[in-house]
């Protein structure tokens, strides 16, 4: 047997081990009746302002991927230097990423000079978005933390991706921008007929013409959920793997378990699902622009 094998099994047999005596010492520790995992995405309003203007913790997540967005955009295009340092290096890359693979990759040369900006800023703020998520922020007012006699709010994790009305939002802002600019490229009645899959004719079209309209609005639901439900469903794991399971079902010992679980999701969330998902956005963001500008069927 390897040493690497034998390092190993003897730290896996340690965990294992410090796990039963858990079990053992503090079984059925650690229960919390009043504990309820969805309140981590209750928008708690913070400054009442006049209509649904209220400010909570949802406005400073989308204030902080704004400000964010809004800096890398500036840098991009007033920090290029002739030779590069890794910070630009790295954003080069990021760039890249944005025109050559996400814009140009699905749509025509001219299309893309147009419309880089929008799905540029787009990738970016999502992206951004879901980052800022899985950062521990000073945002739980539920439950507030008291230091030398002053009460602050406990940190706690919330994407405002995970609140269904964002995503919603930005594929509405989507969808309007792709049919708008379809009709301006092809005319009202062109850019309906352009919906419609060559060959099909007769009395097909009453069919295949109704389908496409709803497959058409049907982009918003799948824009909008795909982004919300990965979101919300990666925070909810991690809340759970985390502690929270061992807390609804009182066994403290669990936590031993399902801690290395909930660090290793976390950072596959970090490291993939965020940018997984702002690049899908994008990436169908352009392929909705450059499909409805095309003079080709479908």
């Amino acid at each position: 047997m390897s040493k690497t094998r034998k390092i190993f099994l003897g730290v896996f047999g340690g965990y294992i081990l410090l796990t039963v005596l858990a079990f053992i010492v503090f079984g059925s520790a650690g229960k919390n009746e009043d504990f309820r995992p969805q309140d981590e995405f209750n928008l708690d309003t913070w400054v009442n302002l006049p209509g649904s203007l209220d400010i909570n913790k949802a406005v400073l997540y989308l204030f902080l991927a704004g400000v964010l967005t809004c800096f890398s955009m500036v840098y991009v295009a007033r920090r290029m230097q002739q030779r590069p340092n890794r910070v630009q290096t790295a954003v080069e890359t990021l760039f890249t990423l944005m025109r050559d693979n996400i814009t140009r990759g699905n749509m025509d040369s001219a299309t893309a000079r147009k419309w880089f900006p929008f799905v540029g800023t787009l990738f970016l703020f999502i992206w951004y978005s879901n980052l800022i998520g899985y950062i521990p922020l000073p945002t739980n007012t539920e439950h507030k933390i008291d230091v030398f006699g002053i009460s602050f709010p406990s940190f706690s994790l919330y994407a405002a991706t995970a609140n269904l009305a964002i995503p919603l939002a930005l594929a509405l802002v989507v969808w309007l921008s792709y049919n708008i600019e379809g009709v301006r490229a092809k005319g009202f009645v062109g850019y309906l007929k352009s919906l419609i899959p060559k060959g099909v004719q007769g009395p097909l079209l009453l069919l295949i013409f109704p389908l496409e309209i709803f497959s058409n609005f049907m982009r918003l639901i799948s824009l909008s959920v795909r982004l919300f439900a990965n979101i919300l469903a990666g925070h909810l794991i991690i809340l759970f793997m985390a502690g929270a399971l061992a807390v609804l079902l009182g066994i403290a010992a669990l936590g031993w378990i399902t801690i290395p679980a909930g660090v290793a999701l976390f950072l596959f969330e970090v490291g993939l699902v965020a940018t997984l998902q702002a690049f899908i956005f994008a990436t169908l963001t352009a392929i909705y622009l450059g499909g409805a500008v095309s003079q080709e069927g479908h």
